[in-house]
């Protein structure tokens, strides 16, 4: 009875061996035809569960079958209303667009990708000096007018002139109010934080899940503690982590929310704990929506328009020109540096007017936006090419999970 018994462990220990090199091997690299068909299947089992889940509800799949149909109704026949619908296609376009942006900072697209670097700091920083150069806010065609992935704004190649005379102007040259900047990026930035925040669900419900299953967190206590330093940055960051493990308990609504509205690398830190200790979802939710789409976007918004903005540049002349003033030598000469200052200023700030020419020239369209928009094609494509594997590796782990379960209860 023993030897049955040591043979059928060691039976399940070389499956549990082999099972994980058959996880570890599959990948679209080493094995795509057998990664796509396990990838298909999980997709396939998804839709019919969700194909079931509406059956089981019907009211539910009658709204969802009247809706899809309006829809198509809606998009392929002719009439008045086309132009409607091409609007509000463009503003969902737009909204999908920037809460998209926003997931992808929070889970990195797989590469470390933060979005606000690359697309909604270089809009608000675009939008606030060609508002300076034209003195007017009213530069966007439509809520949607905004930098798109393969689509420039249709404001920032226009000539000031097109737009009309400055609405702004002081003594110190063009000055537009930050108030009347922030407000016409106001909307991209505040969804942008939506999906930053939408993006830190993850963590949280994987925690919440195992928390929920009977597992523990002192295994990941116990990683993040014990792991060694590499250098200085590193060492601060595990005591960091180490302080935040011994105060976990002490997390609720204002420490989530004051953790969220500063720039945090550990966050996702304290999705996990919160998921574990049992935060309930909508506290989590709403003090990172709070924190991350109001609080946070709207300080990130205001320093890059401050930065960009004459009213700061301005406020810092006016400081320098004043402790300047107290070195002896420099008070005669500052008249004639800030002069030279302000020309340098307002020759970078005019309008260029555009020239006329009859002459073709035959140039290779090599952008550094084209550059560009083929790194975050290559980054999207690296992020699909990770969803399928895990998608396939997930349900393969379930077959295996299966298959073992079968064998224990035969040798039982």
């Amino acid at each position: 009875m023993g030897s049955k018994k040591k043979t059928a462990s060691q039976k399940n220990s070389h499956h549990s061996a082999k099972h994980q090199k058959d996880l570890e091997n599959l990948n679209l690299l080493t094995q795509p035809f057998r990664t796509l068909k396990l990838f298909s299947m999980a997709m396939m089992q998804y839709l019919m569960k969700s194909i079931a889940y509406l059956l089981s509800h019907r009211w539910c799949m009658l709204f969802s079958m009247i809706a899809g149909l309006a829809l198509i109704l809606l998009v392929t026949t002719d009439g008045p209303h086309v132009k409607h619908v091409e609007e509000v296609l463009k503003h969902l376009q737009f909204g999908l667009w920037w809460v998209a942006l926003g997931v992808a900072s929070s889970i990195g697209l797989g590469s470390g990708l933060h979005t606000f670097v690359l697309y909604l700091g270089p809009h608000i920083a675009l939008f606030t000096i060609k508002a300076m150069k034209c003195g007017r806010v009213d530069l966007k065609m439509a809520p949607y007018d905004t930098i798109q992935f393969q689509k420039t704004p249709l404001w920032l190649h226009k000539d000031c002139s097109e737009f009309g005379p400055p609405v702004f102007s002081s003594s110190h040259g063009t000055s537009v109010p930050l108030s009347s900047i922030l407000l016409q990026v106001q909307l991209e930035a505040v969804l942008w934080g939506l999906g930053t925040a939408l993006g830190e669900l993850p963590p949280y419900f994987i925690s919440r899940a195992a928390s929920l299953s009977g597992s523990k967190v002192e295994a990941m206590e116990e990683q993040y503690t014990s792991s060694e330093n590499n250098g200085f940055i590193a060492s601060r960051l595990t005591q960091m982590k180490r302080w935040f493990f011994s105060h976990a308990q002490c997390l609720n609504f204002f420490t989530i929310l004051i953790l969220a509205s500063v720039p945090n690398p550990l966050f996702d830190l304290a999705g996990i704990m919160c998921g574990q200790f049992g935060i309930p979802f909508w506290k989590f939710f709403f003090a990172t929506l709070i924190g991350k789409a109001i609080i946070k976007t709207h300080i990130q918004t205001v320093f890059i328009i401050s930065v960009c903005n004459n009213q700061l540049l301005y406020w810092v002349e006016t400081k320098m020109i004043r402790m300047l003033s107290f070195i002896p030598g420099l008070e005669t000469m500052l008249p004639k540096i800030i002069a030279k200052v302000h020309s340098m200023k307002d020759k970078y700030m005019a309008t260029k007017t555009p020239s006329t020419s009859n002459i073709k020239v035959n140039k290779w369209d090599f952008s550094f936006a084209s550059v560009w928009n083929g790194v975050v094609t290559i980054m999207l494509l690296n992020f699909f090419v990770k969803i399928v594997n895990a998608t396939a590796q997930r349900y393969l782990k379930r077959q295996q999970e299966e298959e073992l379960a079968s064998l224990k209860n035969k040798s039982s």
